[in-house]
């Protein structure tokens, strides 16, 4: 498994952390806790180990001829799905991050249609009477940093997610 994702500072990556802990803790949801902090430009997909070079190639051939550019965290969001709730960190609006996602999804044409750019908090073992419990918390609570992406990281699934390549944001090749 693979899959491409935005990492905030660790500074960061700690403070979600603490929500994530919440959750495992009050409201029965430990799956969070596995990954760190993220944003998913291309969600985990399958391939052959023999064929990683290939995920490579592509890779590399992602446009990332942009400058490095700051993502703001605002509060809470959710999907409210009742078979496999979300609850998320909020990027603000952001339309370079929109272009990135564009840019590897041209190359990795596969990958998810929209985009919903999300911090995930709490899901997968989230019962959905947990989640309205917890969404009654974390609507109105506050939560505001920032963050500058200065790369996009590949990685494979080996017992947990490692990053096995980065390509950082360049205006110039």
């Amino acid at each position: 498994m693979y899959f491409i994702a935005i990492y905030p500072d660790q500074k960061i990556i700690d403070e979600i952390r603490v929500f994530k802990e919440d959750l495992a803790l009050n409201f029965a949801n430990s799956k969070a806790l596995k990954n760190d902090a993220h944003i998913t430009l291309l969600p985990p997909f399958s391939r052959e180990t023999e064929l990683e070079e290939d995920i490579h190639i592509a890779f590399k051939k992602i446009n990332t001829k942009m400058a490095p550019f700051e993502i703001i965290l605002h509060g809470f969001g959710n999907f409210p799905n009742p078979e496999n709730p979300v609850l998320f960190v909020k990027p603000e609006e952001n339309e370079t991050l929109k272009q990135l996602f564009f840019n590897v999804k041209e190359k990795f044409s596969f990958g998810k249609r929209s985009f919903s750019p999300h911090i995930t908090v709490g899901y997968r073992d989230l019962s959905y009477e947990n989640f309205l419990k917890a969404w009654e918390v974390y609507k109105n609570k506050i939560y505001k940093t920032k963050f500058i992406v200065d790369k996009i990281l590949l990685l494979r699934y080996d017992g947990k997610w490692v990053p096995i390549n980065e390509k950082k944001l360049s205006e110039e090749y």
